[in-house]
């Protein structure tokens, strides 16, 4: 188990592990956040795009602090050669690459642990504004 992970029990019962509260799991995606939007369509673009600068300092800063960076990306599993190349080219720091994220925005996550939320819209900076979102019951 990862040093940061620790083992939880409820009445008597093993758990999922959870983080320590110091470490953020950071599940971030490529396309349209941190370098320009490329679909799948157009893979040759794959490897000739630039990072967006902020979100390179941001994301390896984030790594460097101890925090879990995992890219989650729609790009399809044919591309994870030249997505993983591009990262290690641009000097990405991280810790897994996730591919087939569904496609088409409009996400509805659904889990038993609190799941944090931001939106890129453009920039990264250390003050960006978090949105947490608690899902406490299923309604129809």
């Amino acid at each position: 188990m990862s040093k940061d992970l620790k083992d939880v029990t409820v009445d008597g019962e093993k758990i999922s592990p959870i983080l320590d509260d110091k470490v953020k799991n950071y599940l971030i995606d490529i396309d349209g956040t941190i370098t320009e939007d490329v679909p799948n369509e157009d893979p040759e673009r794959m490897a000739v795009v630039d990072p967006f600068p902020d979100a390179l300092i941001a994301c390896n800063h984030w790594y460097e602090e101890g925090h879990i960076i995992t890219f989650f990306t729609s790009r399809t599993e044919e591309t994870r050669e030249v997505t993983e190349t591009w990262l290690n080219k641009h000097e990405f720091k991280y810790h897994a690459l996730l591919m087939g994220k569904p496609r088409g925005g409009n996400y509805h996550w659904i889990d038993n642990h609190p799941v944090r939320s931001t939106r890129y819209k453009g920039n990264f900076t250390k003050g960006f504004k978090k949105v947490s979102i608690f899902v406490n019951e299923f309604e129809d």
